[in-house]
């Protein structure tokens, strides 16, 4: 039993570390708070939709800005999805850059939207890596027979 405490206690360090980072806001825990026995797997297939979408999304935005003529409502359209899907599952720091490369697209300005398009990926690559970490943490708990301590 000690052993799931520990996983208990790592997860709950873990998420907590996300948040103070800035990675995750509290839309995140109010996701956590929608998931149940009748849909255990709620957070994971959300978030799952999300990196599928994101991918999407973050290469027609590299395709777009590759264009010999730039069509930066399109863009902006792109930036604007992604922003708001960020948003809705709590992924604050992807979320923030979006809301400065929408800044860029209305100014039409291609530098600083390459940039935005660069720090996008990055801070998506490094969410995406950060989540697959916390639900690989919680995988461990519940195979150990202990339960997921929500909210954290």
């Amino acid at each position: 039993m000690d052993s799931v405490v520990q996983l208990q206690r790592q997860l709950v360090d873990y998420t907590g570390q996300l948040f103070n980072e800035g990675f995750l806001d509290d839309q995140f825990n109010q996701l956590q708070q929608l998931q149940d026995e009748s849909n255990p797997d709620f957070v994971v297939e959300l978030v799952t939709l999300f990196f599928e979408d994101s991918e999407k999304l973050i290469n027609e935005l590299a395709k777009d800005l590759e264009q010999q003529s730039i069509d930066y409502r399109k863009i902006d359209a792109h930036v604007h999805q992604l922003k708001g899907s960020s948003s809705s599952i709590g992924v604050q720091r992807v979320q923030k850059v979006c809301i400065a490369f929408r800044n860029y697209c209305e100014e039409r300005n291609i530098e600083g939207c390459q940039k935005c398009l660069q720090q996008v990926k990055n801070e998506y690559s490094l969410v995406k890596s950060k989540l697959e970490t916390l639900f690989k943490l919680e995988q461990q708990v519940l195979a150990a027979g202990g339960s997921i301590p929500w909210p954290m």
